[in-house]
């Protein structure tokens, strides 16, 4: 039964202003001005002309011929005023018209070439960088529209039973997400999700709303990896993608049920935050994980993380609790093989080596001793008739690699032998007093 496992982290370029000279507008109200203060001028002259008024007899008014003289030189002296001042408009605007120009075109030039530029940098771009923002949310939406019905939904009931002084058992149900890999009913999700193999019950729910009962056919609770089985065909069926190809900073789409049933095939996006990420559940030390900042919550633990092909790299397993963005998942190539194995034999058995052993770090801290390497796995016993045995491997032999993979402990050593079918050989870097060697042994055994 799921509960996605929760663990505290302990372990310018600068516009030019266009200015508007005052000078265009103000002419325009001082013409005004003068117009309506000549109308007035000429409306009380008609008015006068007009009126009749009584004179004291002490006051004498005459009127000489050159009076009309006066006004049009008045009227003269007016016009001439006013045509200079459009003059004086019109060279303001082909000024400013002039500035503008230069500014735009002459400035550039002279920026750079004669006068220094403030706007230039030391630093020139010889390749532009093109974004589009859309990119991601179109990526992410093919992604859901590929992947979405090959996501189902798992729910379990696990018998658990309840420490002294109860002496009964009660029933917990779980729920968790899982991927079809196969269109004959093969479905890949977490051992958790199946309660490692204990669950009393597995029911799968599809996206167009059926349900079918699953058997677990196979489980692993080190690799934390389960493959369930339904009855029916022509399933819709996930792309798998390759895992062994992946880059820090890839988009990735991560597909659940989280918190439940009722958020069923929720879709989440983010990025591959970091890659070969170990980290420790129940007791269990999970290596070489896919870490995403897609956010990962309790039910999404079995369904997939895709990549922006809508290929899947990785089976989402657990987040830390104390922080947010920091999702793990399985990756994919881990699962390849056992998966085919399963649909091809209906199970999955594994090669032995036919050791027992701990790790260096263990051997030490148990026995107060100091041995030659920081890391590895001692062999404490070896079995009769097994390939360790016919390679000619000793107690008190330091296992440090299997082929190109470093062995650190047990856990390691057991998940690299999954890699192996029966036949295949490997070549088993040891230290032995102190001393490099390199032996070959066959996988003949598997259980």
């Amino acid at each position: 039964m799921d509960e996605n496992r929760n663990f505290n982290n302990d372990d310018f370029i600068e516009n030019p202003k266009e200015y508007e000279e005052d000078v265009v507008e103000e002419p325009d109200e001082v013409e005004a001005s003068e117009e309506e203060s000549f109308h007035e001028d000429e409306f009380t002259t008609e008015k006068i002309e007009s009126e009749e008024y009584i004179i004291p007899n002490d006051i004498y008014i005459g009127r000489e011929d050159k009076g009309e003289e006066e006004n049009q030189a008045k009227e003269k002296k007016r016009k001439s005023f006013r045509g200079s001042l459009i003059s004086y408009i019109a060279l303001a605007l082909v000024a400013s018209l002039v500035g503008g120009i230069g500014s735009i075109y002459i400035g550039p030039i002279l920026y750079g070439n004669l006068l220094p530029n403030p706007n230039n940098s030391q630093y020139v771009s010889s390749t532009p960088i093109n974004i589009v923002p859309n990119d991601d949310i179109n990526t992410v939406s093919a992604v859901a529209k590929k992947a979405m019905s090959s996501v189902v939904g798992i729910t379990t009931v696990e018998v658990q039973q309840l420490p002294f002084p109860f002496f009964s058992s009660q029933e917990l149900e779980g729920v968790g997400s899982g991927v079809i890999v196969d269109s004959n009913g093969y479905i890949l999700t977490n051992s958790h999700v199946v309660a490692d193999g204990r669950a009393k019950s597995v029911n799968v729910l599809f996206e167009n709303g059926d349900e079918k009962p699953g058997t677990v056919l196979w489980n692993d609770s080190l690799l934390d990896l389960a493959i369930v089985k339904v009855d029916a065909t022509n399933l819709p069926v996930a792309d798998l993608g390759d895992s062994d190809d992946l880059e820090v900073g890839e988009i990735v789409v991560a597909i659940g049920n989280p918190l439940g049933l009722e958020f069923q095939r929720t879709v989440t996006a983010g990025i591959i935050s970091g890659l070969h990420r170990s980290i420790r559940v129940n007791n269990n030390v999970i290596e070489d994980l896919i870490q995403t900042d897609a956010s990962i919550n309790n039910g999404n633990s079995g369904g997939p993380l895709l990549n922006s092909k809508g290929e899947v790299i990785g089976i989402n397993t657990a987040k830390i609790k104390s922080a947010e963005g920091l999702g793990f998942s399985i990756p994919i190539n881990q699962a390849k093989a056992i998966v085919e194995e399963v649909i091809e034999h209906g199970k999955y058995q594994t090669v032995v080596m036919g050791i027992t052993g701990a790790s260096v770090v263990d051997y030490q801290r148990t026995f107060g001793v100091r041995l030659p390497v920081e890391s590895g796995v001692v062999l404490i016993q070896i079995h009769e008739d097994t390939p360790a045995q016919e390679a000619g491997l000793l107690i008190g032999d330091i296992i440090t690699k299997i082929d190109d993979v470093p062995i650190e402990n047990m856990n390691q050593l057991k998940k690299t032998l999954y890699k192996y079918k029966q036949g295949d050989k490997a070549t088993l870097t040891i230290n032995r007093t102190n001393t490099v060697l390199e032996i070959e042994i066959e996988f003949t055994h598997i259980k």
